[in-house]
């Protein structure tokens, strides 16, 4: 996939079952997606490969390493116009405060609905154009 030329959208979350099924969701909705198992990794492609920031990043709050919430503050500085779609096993109310004081699009619980998930990346594709 040329993401230079092509809107896309990065996957990141550390359980590998999760992120391989989001990613055939998008791809077969003709959506071009890159898996990240970190944000860290993310973050390094962001910096290193010169692809050019994805539309919007479905990420993961609770990973080891570097949180969602880390990579979402980091995103907000290196790819301002970069939608957020943060998602969670483990909700709370502040979760979900904290979350939305970031400027996510969405925040949304695991399992996702595979109709909303794909709303919600249509919604920031929409506000990237």
């Amino acid at each position: 996939m040329d993401t230079k030329i092509h809107p896309w959208v990065a996957v990141v979350d550390d359980e590998a079952a999760i992120r391989r099924a989001l990613l055939r969701l998008l791809r077969a909705a003709g959506i071009p997606a890159c898996g990240y198992d970190g944000g860290a990794a993310l973050l390094a492609a962001l910096r290193d490969d010169g692809a050019g920031a994805p539309y919007c990043v479905v990420l993961d709050l609770h990973m080891p390493d570097m949180s969602g919430f880390e990579v979402q503050q980091h995103l907000a500085e290196v790819a301002p116009r970069t939608g957020v779609i943060a998602v969670t096993g483990q909700h709370s109310p502040e979760i979900q405060a904290r979350v939305q004081r970031g400027s996510a699009l969405a925040y949304m619980l695991k399992p996702m609905n595979d109709l909303e998930l794909l709303e919600a990346i249509a919604a920031a594709r929409s506000g990237w154009e």
